[in-house]
């Protein structure tokens, strides 16, 4: 079995403007049985969404998904993760502090186009295909 994939909302954001279908993109491209998903995530893309029934495909899609749950520990996990990657001399963003911690928890890698992921120690960050960008 491969390694879970949490998906960052860079992606979902991307392919959107994009004009494209998350949902379908992820199903051509990955094993969707491993791709995990957080609180954060969900928040972040959901929001943004202004066609009903798209955003509530993606959010079907979404509630399958394995989930991360957002309780207490894992906000003192992204606040100690963060204060780590301050403490470098780097910044990172609350959110994906957040969602970093998410995959750090569950053992995913971050599927993302946003750079701040890398700056996270012993996260493994895919980037997406070629095609997609």
């Amino acid at each position: 079995m491969d390694l879970p994939i949490l998906v960052d909302s860079s992606v979902y954001i991307l392919l959107m403007r994009q004009r494209l279908d998350p949902v379908a993109v992820l199903f051509e491209h990955y094993d969707t049985v491993n791709l995990v998903t957080c609180g954060m995530v969900q928040l972040e893309v959901l929001r943004g969404m202004r066609d009903p029934r798209a955003r509530s495909r993606l959010e079907e899609f979404m509630a399958v998904m394995q989930c991360v749950p957002t309780d207490e520990q894992l906000w003192r996990e992204a606040t100690d993760l963060a204060w780590r990657i301050d403490r470098a001399g780097q910044t990172i963003q609350v959110t994906d502090a957040v969602i970093a911690a998410a995959a750090l928890r569950k053992g995913a890698s971050v599927l993302t186009h946003d750079s701040d992921f890398r700056r996270v120690p012993g996260l493994h960050v895919l980037p997406l295909p070629e095609n997609l960008l």
